[in-house]
């Protein structure tokens, strides 16, 4: 199985920029999804960005469209999250979580690999 490892959470303050790492022991195969979950204390866990190894187009939820984006480094088997323009409500647990049958990108149940999260804190 897939191992994950997330890094770069932090604490900030609002407008601030923080960049997510997320390490994976053997990079997928390209029929593989990589999404990027968030959760907040007493909340769901959200899928906040989501890619095709394969294919490749990106899906943003629109809270974070235009303030985040999503890229990778295939020779150190490393995805990234840049986190520009934070707010409060960006606060939470990052986790990166990849799976091979994925039928909704931002559903956290069509996941079986995920790392242990990273926290991100956003004062106001």
């Amino acid at each position: 199985q897939v191992q994950l490892v997330e890094s770069g959470g932090g604490s900030v303050q609002a407008g601030g920029s923080l960049r997510l790492s997320c390490a994976i022991s053997a990079w997928p195969d390209n029929n593989t999804w990589m999404t990027w979950f968030r959760q907040a204390p007493g909340k769901e866990r959200e899928g906040i960005v989501c890619v095709n190894m394969r294919s490749g187009p990106i899906t943003y939820r629109s809270s974070v469209k235009g303030r985040f984006t999503i890229s990778r480094d295939n020779a150190k088997n490393t995805v990234f999250l840049q986190m520009n323009s934070l707010k409060p409500e960006d606060s939470g647990m990052y986790y990166c979580a990849t799976g091979a049958r994925v039928n909704n990108c931002f559903r956290s149940s069509d996941f079986e690999s995920w790392g242990q999260g990273t926290q991100v804190t956003v004062s106001s």
